[in-house]
């Protein structure tokens, strides 16, 4: 028979087994450092521990609790805020950076990419701390250029002004990202349509409004998509800046920084665990439905 040696394995049986052995490596440390957590995180999460009942099951209890909790709806509440107003001031630097960018000539174009691409380089703890630092309102650069030019103290760190502040450093850290992502999009599309453009008298404006931002409207959404998952996730920002500002970025400020301080501060992991679960569960939600009410219009499938 073709393909089978006598007495032995059939070739696509041979290739089946040999592409198994291969992902094995893959899927044993999937399995060990991604499901096994996860299904342990998740037990967890239905179970309960009290000083006189001990450790029992509660079933959904703790997720029960979740959503009437009042110091994690304060959590959600500020990072939806933050969002609102960081997410489109972004993304719009990033569109309006790469529509320059596909616009200058090639070697300003390499300048201009590695200048505001460079921030995302900078691991997000670093960019935090040194942020903190340029904000420190008893030695930080920004405090003494205010006082010399007579504008007083600026706290920056304060209550009034700390979503302001870590909504600057996010958006430093990510506009160079989604910048990139944008302009890749932007080279993909055909220089013929810009030409008849020209042909058919388009300035620069616009052809970018009308022509290039329609054409990558699917990259748009990806990262829209991207920075509302991380806007959901937001924790290490806060995170850095809690011991700088204790009085302000309380323990509860984010849900990820709830969940965090429930686990590792006060050794609540069972309902840290059922908050993770719920905030995974949003994400994953929105972000399937988010996908499913804008792929017809943005060409993803």
């Amino acid at each position: 028979m073709a393909g089978r040696r006598p007495g032995g394995l059939s070739a696509s049986t041979r290739h089946k087994g040999m592409g198994l052995l291969l992902v094995s490596p893959f899927l044993l440390l999937f399995l060990a450092f991604l499901v096994a957590p996860l299904a342990y995180a998740f037990w967890l999460s239905l179970r309960t521990s009290t000083l006189v009942g001990g450790d029992h099951f509660s079933w959904f209890a703790n997720y029960q609790q979740t959503f009437t909790d009042p110091q994690f709806l304060s959590g959600v509440r500020r990072v939806a805020v933050f969002g609102v107003v960081q997410i489109p001031l972004m993304l719009g630097l990033a569109l309006l950076g790469a529509l320059i960018i596909d616009e200058v000539s090639s070697k300003l174009a390499k300048v201009f990419r590695m200048t505001l691409f460079m921030p995302y380089a900078v691991p997000a703890v670093i960019g935090a701390l040194m942020w903190g630092f340029l904000y420190s309102p008893t030695f930080g650069p920004v405090n003494s250029i205010s006082n010399s030019l007579g504008l007083g103290k600026v706290d920056l760190l304060g209550h009034g002004l700390m979503l302001t502040s870590l909504g600057n450093i996010v958006t430093w850290q990510w506009t160079g990202y989604n910048m990139i992502v944008l302009y890749a999009a932007l080279q993909g599309l055909p220089r013929e349509v810009y030409e008849a453009a020209k042909l058919d008298g388009a300035g620069q404006l616009q052809t970018a409004l009308r022509i290039k931002i329609p054409m990558i409207s699917s990259a748009l959404v990806l990262t829209l998509m991207f920075t509302l998952i991380g806007t959901l996730q937001f924790f290490t920002e806060p995170r850095v800046l809690e011991k700088t500002a204790s009085s302000v970025i309380t323990p509860d400020y984010t849900p990820n920084l709830y969940a965090y301080n429930l686990a590792f501060q006060y050794s609540e992991f069972n309902y840290s665990a059922a908050i993770s679960f719920s905030l995974g569960a949003v994400v994953f939600i929105g972000s399937y439905f988010f996908l499913f009410a804008t792929r017809k219009r943005s060409g993803l499938k």
